[in-house]
């Protein structure tokens, strides 16, 4: 269960999510570590923090250094060590590359320990320049990266991942818009449409005790 091969997914610092990691948080698992260019943002804020990463690409997985405890070269959540447990999973750039977020969600809350977080980010396909291209010039045209990313199979908006969040069975702390891209008249993006400014949002999701 894990989303298509990409050389450039998961190849960022995403510095922007650290401070998102909760309070009280010991071990860390980074669900496609990439290089482990995130951990190592993570290790910068907080060199106290455990840290493991899965990774399916053998060659991207060999290049992580060591700011992880162990990485699994393969499949998330198949190839875990058995009953392996974290405080806080993150899913940054992940439900949006897999045919079932659902079930991936899913995994992610079981591999949690009691009070465990899920965080992650997730593009939003209600961000302006994909709606403005869609009902003004009836474009709706794939790229290499960004929120119309060719490897994404599923889109999300902030009531579709709140949606998501809350059927697995957690309980949002934070669902937030982060990334926001200046676009020429943007001020009228107010109230209901405010969220139409970013680009992805973030997510603090704990589980029930």
């Amino acid at each position: 269960m894990q989303p298509p091969l990409s050389e450039h997914h998961g190849g960022q610092s995403r510095t922007e999510m650290v401070p998102f990691i909760p309070n009280g948080v010991e071990t860390i698992l980074d669900v496609g570590c990439s290089r482990g260019l995130f951990g190592a943002s993570l290790k910068r804020a907080n060199p106290s923090w455990r840290l493991f990463g899965i990774e399916p690409d053998p060659a991207t997985a060999a290049e992580v250094g060591d700011h992880y405890e162990s990485v699994t070269c393969g499949y998330f959540p198949d190839d875990l060590p058995d009953n392996s447990h974290y405080d806080c999973v993150v899913l940054n750039d992940v439900l949006e590359h897999v045919v079932d977020p659902w079930s991936m969600l899913a995994a992610a809350v079981n591999r949690l320990t009691p009070g465990g977080h899920i965080v992650a980010s997730i593009p939003n396909v209600r961000h302006y320049i994909v709606v403005r291209d869609l009902l003004l010039r009836g474009r709706w045209e794939y790229a290499d990266w960004g929120v119309l990313d060719r490897t994404h199979l599923r889109f999300f908006t902030r009531s579709s991942i709140a949606k998501l969040f809350t059927g697995a069975g957690l309980e949002i702390e934070t669902l937030t818009g982060i990334n926001p891209i200046g676009v020429k008249r943007a001020a009228f993006l107010v109230g209901p449409f405010r969220d139409m400014r970013f680009t992805q949002f973030a997510v603090v999701a704990r589980r029930k005790v």
